[in-house]
């Protein structure tokens, strides 16, 4: 009856649902600018104060190092399961501006999409947990289990905060299962739930010759160009059949298992709808794995930006005096953020030619995770998503990192469920960011199964 209620009740109240969802998508509340600052406050109070109101209790603001951790629970279920659901409230800039077709802070919805920065990430699915809560609590007065939550401010600037955070107050946190709704799923009638994420090892590497620009024409064919040098070494870093070329980078991997490669194998994700989603004329990777897999399974190593020389209209003919790469590798289960650092810091020198001078930076880190995909939590997901979408899902790995899965897994050892509603065309930190409505009904209903399932023993 209680979940019957619950469902009725979050029906019911959808156009309400929206409205509320508008007021907070209202909120600029962009993490990496200081201009934004209190709006980030701001977002914070606001999902304080409707926390509140829809019956949580022990609401707090929590003011870390950085920007502000929003923390509620309700504990009125004893011998029940204990959920924590994180999520954060912080969004991407928006620019280009010129390119959204309505203010990015002024909610529209068109053709069943609502469109605003944060819709999809990550505003839209956590506030779609809440409205799960408030189901339940107006509907039934009660939960079925136990609930902790935790929205943070900092996820779209690398959660700096976070890990210390986490690790502080590990014992108010302490759960069975964390429920996260931060990545998408494959299609609007094909939900997924990943298992993995993996992890992150970004560098920066500065390619120092001259000590000033030089002019091309005096001196150049003896002076080995930095921006030239550069791109030999980051040429280097992969082998003809596209396999990092860094020793030691694949020691680690744990390999796949033929269940998991026969799972990857039923997702709807082949080299034709790679060309599709992305352009390119032909796939490209590890030839002895297939795309899904190269995507979400396989550990990467990618340039993501040079910099360096002459860039602007018309000509220049310098030689410049420096040049630099920003590199990211992404990593999977069983590999060490710190000694892929180390490896490839050890490979740049390596290759680095004597012409030049070399210095290599650390700018990030975050660790892979891997979820047991038959813990009872991960049935009771499958289930609620075949109540709520109407299909079964398809388990698996996803290409990005969340690193505070990991955390979750170190500080508080419960495993990381990971409930997408989004989908691969909302436009994360796009112009024109999106969240289908349909998947923000049919995830507050999928959520309330997920809740009663759990409390049921999966």
């Amino acid at each position: 009856m209680t979940l019957q209620s619950a469902l009725a009740y979050a029906h019911e109240h959808q156009d309400r649902f929206l409205e509320e969802l508008k007021a907070l998508l209202r909120i600029p509340s962009i993490s990496t600018l200081p201009d934004h600052a209190d709006d980030i406050r701001r977002a914070a109070e606001w999902l304080a104060d409707h926390m509140r109101a829809i019956g949580l209790e022990h609401v707090r603001v929590d003011p870390p190092a950085g920007h502000p951790v929003v923390v509620a629970d309700w504990l009125h279920a004893p011998g029940r399961p204990t959920v924590l659901i994180y999520g954060h409230y912080d969004v991407q800039p928006v620019d280009p501006l010129d390119l959204w077709i309505s203010d990015p802070f002024d909610p529209q919805v068109r053709d069943g999409n609502l469109y605003a920065r944060g819709a999809s990430d990550d505003k839209g699915p956590f506030f779609a947990h809440l409205k799960a809560l408030e189901a339940y609590l107006r509907a039934a007065g009660t939960l079925p289990l136990n609930v902790k939550v935790l929205c943070e401010g900092e996820e779209e600037i690398g959660s700096a905060h976070l890990d210390a955070y986490v690790y502080a107050h590990a014992a108010d946190l302490a759960a069975d299962v964390v429920l996260i709704s931060d990545t998408t799923i494959l299609g609007p009638n094909q939900p997924s739930i990943v298992y993995g994420l993996r992890g992150l090892c970004y560098m920066e590497v500065e390619v120092t010759g001259p000590d000033h620009d030089l002019h091309s024409g005096q001196y150049g064919g003896a002076v080995h160009n930095p921006l030239q040098a550069l791109c030999e070494m980051i040429a280097a870093l992969h082998d003809a059949q596209g396999r990092v070329t860094i020793p030691g980078f694949y020691d680690k991997v744990r390999p796949l298992s033929n269940e998991e490669r026969a799972e990857i194998a039923r997702l709807p994700f082949n080299e034709e709808r790679l060309k599709r989603e992305t352009g390119v004329p032909k796939g490209w990777g590890e030839a002895s794995y297939t795309i899904a897999e190269r995507i979400g399974a396989r550990p990467t190593l990618e340039v993501n930006g040079v910099i360096g020389g002459w860039t602007g209209p018309g000509s220049k003919t310098v030689i410049p005096a420096q040049a630099l790469a920003k590199i990211s590798m992404r990593l999977v289960a069983d590999q060490d953020p710190d000694e892929i650092d180390r490896l490839f810091r050890e490979h740049i020198q390596r290759i680095a030619p004597d012409t030049v001078r070399v210095d290599v930076r650390s700018l990030a880190h975050g660790a892979p995770a891997l979820v047991d995909r038959h813990h009872p939590a991960m049935a009771a997901a499958a289930r609620a998503y075949e109540a709520g979408f109407g299909a079964r899902p398809v388990f698996t790995r996803e290409g990005g990192s969340i690193p505070i899965v990991a955390t979750f897994q170190k500080a508080l050892g419960a495993p990381s469920v990971l409930m997408g509603l989004g989908l691969p065309d909302d436009r994360f930190h796009s112009p024109n960011e999106k969240f289908t409505l349909a998947n923000f009904y049919r995830g507050i209903a999928t959520i309330i199964h997920f809740h009663s399932l759990l409390a049921e023993g999966g």
